[in-house]
């Protein structure tokens, strides 16, 4: 018996082209790096660390002479180690505030930032947990404490209370929550904890089947699977709606495609905050990501790029 089953495919075709003056810099402040040698560290929020680990790994299998060192941390530490001129990188789900850029501006600097992908925040729950569609309200609800059980979201439901699980208490996961999901107001629910960790998250998640843990995109992904459409397979995706009530023919997980075509309601925009006034290495590896080969290892690890002609086709398999 044949079955005639159709795949959405998303195809990327890159046409960027990046233009940098290679040429010799006068240094400040003792630093010693090129746009493609020496040695420095940058900070990223750890959230992002699978993807940015490997384009650091390609990076360095370019320009044997450069080696960049990554802090894994939160956001608000990340940026902060910036503002205090430790790092000259730093990678994150926000662009500086207007405060921000004019601390630096003041202080004769010239900070410059631009967008290097979108990912699509994922919620996950227990293996045993069927209940798997959820809307953004659900979820602002949740974070505020009007829904403390799953039965206040799922009558039916037998798995107690909700423990909503975050990365870090200063990560990029819970101002989005913040910002995107409570417009502007401070989580408030009692049933909100924090590990220090993404893969802490996941295995929260694993052992207790009340839990609900966000976590970004780049996390799920079966690298054996070159589609990007599988997902770790201790855990159970949620599906995300934007309707009044989750329906499974109105909620999206968070794929390439649901991300590309605003289908799946929680994106974010990763950034790339840069305050290297000599255009060294910081400002090189940052280039090097928004590049045809950095926008491809995005692409292949589930994100969406922001560089690139996205094709969309249907493709239809029998067996």
């Amino acid at each position: 018996m044949k079955r005639n089953i159709s795949y959405i495919l998303v195809g990327l075709t890159l046409t960027v082209s990046l233009f940098a003056s290679c040429g010799e810099q006068k240094h400040k402040g003792g630093r010693t790096d090129t746009y493609s040698s020496g040695v420095i560290s940058f900070a990223s929020d750890e959230s992002f660390s699978p993807i940015i680990e490997e384009e650091r790994d390609i990076f360095e299998s370019i320009y044997l002479q450069a080696k960049i060192k990554p802090i894994y941390t939160n956001e608000s530490d990340g940026i902060n180690l910036l503002l205090k001129n430790k790092i000259a990188l730093v990678i994150t789900a926000r662009n500086f505030k207007p405060s921000e850029k004019k601390n630096l501006q003041d202080r004769q600097f010239m900070p410059q930032s631009f967008v290097i992908a979108y990912d699509g925040l994922a919620l996950i729950v227990n293996k045993s947990n069927r209940d798997t569609c959820i809307t953004v309200n659900d979820i602002a609800r949740i974070l505020t404490g009007k829904a403390k059980k799953w039965s206040d979201i799922y009558p039916n439901s037998k798995h107690g209370d909700i423990i909503l699980v975050f990365d870090n208490k200063k990560s990029s996961t819970v101002h989005f929550a913040e910002d995107s999901i409570l417009k502007g107001k401070p989580i408030t629910s009692p049933n909100v904890v924090a590990t220090k960790k993404t893969a802490d998250v996941i295995d929260y998640v694993e052992k207790n089947p009340g839990a609900i843990g966000i976590i970004g995109s780049n996390w799920l992904n079966d690298k054996r699977d070159s589609t990007n459409l599988t997902f770790n397979k201790k855990i159970r995706l949620m599906s995300v709606s934007k309707m009044a009530k989750a329906t499974p023919s109105n909620s999206w997980k968070p794929y390439q495609y649901y991300i590309y075509n605003g289908n799946y309601p929680l994106i974010r925009t990763i950034y790339c905050l840069l305050n290297d006034p000599i255009n060294g290495l910081p400002w090189g590896f940052a280039n090097f990501i928004r590049s045809p080969k950095g926008q491809m290892i995005i692409f292949k690890s589930g994100l969406l790029p922001v560089q690139g002609d996205i094709n969309v086709r249907d493709v239809n398999i029998n067996q």
